[in-house]
């Protein structure tokens, strides 16, 4: 099976080649020399892959930083790539015939819901890098393309120099004895890779249309996921410190946050008898990949 994929040179797109090595995967990326706002180049690369079924759209700006400071620019790096790059992207879908298969984020909700969110739930983005993505989301709604959105929590994996998630950032820190202050009172789903790589295999073998949460099987706060952490990998519990949303929220030019971002993989079980780990498997596994 051919796939033409962007954004497989990532955090994430790297495990997905990975772990499905039978799939005859086409990448559009600057590394390969493609740019996603280049319609004539993505021309190119669709019209000489016929045989292409699905279209794997990974590719996005993520740096959240860099994204508020672009705040309201369309024509800013941020809104192009999430927002422009997509309709080019969903233009060669519906030209080609081919399925989509997008990946946006939690971070389209505001958290502001006491319970875990799910696919019904109304998208109310925060900051400018969530309100891209939601954008995103709706050219691919509004188009009627055959096509499955995919929406991730914070992701994390073993080994990947290029770049460093949240999880192993922590891990760093650890090993210096460095304290870590994280926010008691925001809670977040953390997501093992492998598992997106894995259960997006799913929906490539059996596409169903619509949204879908693959998002780890556990919620809990930032500490309480810095705490697991240090017991998981043996270190010294005493460094992991708490710290509040609420008070960070409330200083001068604070970039907003959702409190809670608990988000249930219940439909994507349902649908597709895969379970995601919880952070505490996953942590387990990842511990077990770094021995090997």
């Amino acid at each position: 099976m051919k796939i033409i994929g962007t954004g497989l040179s990532g955090l994430i797109g790297t495990r997905i080649v990975e772990l499905n090595s039978d799939l005859d995967f086409i990448e559009i990326s600057l590394e390969k020399g493609i740019n996603l706002l280049d319609l004539t180049t993505l021309e190119t690369i669709f019209a000489n892959n016929p045989e292409a079924t699905h279209v794997l759209h990974l590719a996005a700006f993520t740096d959240t930083n860099a994204a508020w400071e672009q705040k309201g620019d369309t024509r800013g790096l941020c809104y192009q790539i999430n927002v422009v790059g997509t309709q080019n992207i969903v233009k060669m879908c519906q030209k080609y015939n081919k399925y989509l298969i997008h990946i946006s984020t939690d971070y389209v909700f505001d958290g502001q819901k006491k319970t875990a969110y799910v696919e019904t739930d109304l998208p109310n983005p925060l900051d400018w890098y969530a309100e891209t993505k939601c954008l995103a989301e709706k050219v691919i709604l509004d188009s009627k393309l055959p096509a499955t959105i995919v929406r991730i929590a914070p992701p994390y994996r073993s080994k990947f120099d290029t770049k460093v998630d949240f999880i192993r950032k922590i891990i760093a820190k650890l090993k210096n004895n460095e304290v870590c202050q994280l926010f008691s009172d925001q809670i977040t789903t953390p997501t093992f890779i492998d598992d997106i790589a894995l259960g997006l295999r799913q929906i490539i073998d059996k596409p169903v249309p619509g949204i879908f949460h693959l998002v780890g099987s556990s919620s809990q706060s930032v500490y309480q996921a810095g705490l697991l952490i240090a017991q998981t990998f043996g270190f010294d519990p005493k460094l992991i410190q708490p710290s509040s949303l609420a008070d960070y929220l409330s200083t001068p030019n604070a970039r907003p946050y959702a409190p809670n971002l608990s988000v249930s993989n219940e439909k994507f079980v349902k649908t597709y008898a895969f379970t995601p780990k919880t952070l505490t498997e996953g942590l387990e596994e990842m511990k077990k990949q770094l021995n090997n």
